[in-house]
């Protein structure tokens, strides 16, 4: 039995507002993959950047040559490095460029000068 002035909630009110609800937690959700997905990128960049900065101060060490030897430390499991060493003025200078992969994919390259002194 109603009495005067009372209303209840319709099926159709429920169903709008449980629809409402579902959009806004798909939304919340994608963002929060999104939010993810950039930090796992921007850590894979920075260990690049770090391992990279580590084998050019490596480089830099070495006797001037044509090729040159590094190591990656156990630490960076999944990164690889290619060297890429072309001679410049007179072959006095090499452009050294450090190109970091981390599963399979380039990650960065940094370029760096060494002269031979």
């Amino acid at each position: 039995m109603r009495m005067k002035g009372e209303k209840g909630i319709s099926l159709i009110e429920t169903i709008v507002a449980v629809a409402l609800l579902g959009v806004i937690g798909a939304s919340f959700l994608g963002g929060l993959a999104t939010t993810s997905t950039a930090r796992v990128t921007a850590d894979e960049r920075a260990s690049a950047k770090i391992l990279a900065e580590t084998i050019t101060e490596n480089v830099k060490k070495q006797v001037y040559a044509t090729t040159y030897d590094f190591t990656i430390p156990d630490e960076y499991e999944g990164y690889t490095a290619t060297i890429d060493a072309v001679k410049e003025r007179n072959n006095n200078i090499q452009k050294v460029t450090i190109t970091i992969h981390h599963r399979d994919n380039d990650v960065l390259s940094l370029e760096s000068y060494k002269v031979n002194r």
